[in-house]
Formats: structure tokens, sequence, C-alpha cells
């Protein structure tokens, strides 16, 4: 029984591109919700993917969040086979998604010295390979 409506892959991408969104714009999920007319728990389901975000209220979200329709769409790859509605960045979209991963990349933005974004660079790379070193040694 194939449920036509049901959520699929690019739903929950939308829908963490829609959370990536107000993060980097620092407004929080009952503003989106106020401005849309709908509950908080309606937008926690719109970013999570559980609920498919029609184009009108797709057209609501992007003039709340002030950015183009089309930019959701950017880097989903069409006529892909079911379940991969991604691009290769994913990862990128998946840090940002979060609040610790957007204030990262605020912060790391605002730093004007190319030797010092690259001394935190070789710093996060150092800490992603210490930490999997212990992994390997648990």
């Amino acid at each position: 029984m194939n449920d036509e409506r049901a959520a699929k892959p690019i739903d929950r991408k939308l829908g963490q591109r829609v959370r990536t969104r107000r993060l980097e714009i620092g407004m929080s999920q009952e503003r989106l919700a106020e401005l849309l007319g709908v509950t908080f728990q309606q937008v926690q389901k719109y970013e999570k993917g559980v609920n498919r975000i029609a184009a009108s209220r797709l057209h609501d979200i992007a003039s709340a969040l002030e950015l183009p329709v089309a930019r959701f769409y950017e880097g989903i790859a069409a006529g892909r086979g079911p379940g991969v509605a991604e691009s290769t960045k994913d990862y990128i979209d998946d840090a940002l998604a979060t609040p610790e991963g957007a204030q990262l990349m605020a912060l790391f933005a605002a730093i004007k010295s190319q030797k010092v974004r690259r001394r935190v660079v070789e710093l996060v790379k150092a800490l992603t390979e210490e930490g999997a070193e212990g992994k390997r040694g648990s």
C-alpha cells in the first residue's frame, strides 16, 4: 500500500533547508510559525520532513525566510532513483542544520585573517583525527 501523500526524501531535504535558513537568520520556530499562521509543531514537522510542504506553503516559507523558492531546490538532482534526492554535499547541509553548525559557520566567516582561518581548519582536522583514533582504540 503506497501512500502518494507520504513524505519522501526530497521532503526531508526541503525541511532541512528550511531549518538551516531559519537558524542562519536567527529565527525561532515559534516566530516562523507565527508568520505562517501555523503552530510551531507544524514547523517542526515541516523541518523534519514528516509533513510535506505544499507549493503555496513553501512560497510563504521562502518569503518569511527572505529566500527565493528556487534556493530550496538547488543541488537536488532530478531523475534519481527512489530515496535518493540529495547531492553529494549533504554533510554540509546536515552540519548547517544544527545550531552549533550554523554558529560555527557564522563565527568562522567573521575571522578576517586567512592565516587564522587556516589554523582553525587545522585544529578541527586534528580534533577529527584524534576522535577517529579514539574510536579505533576503544
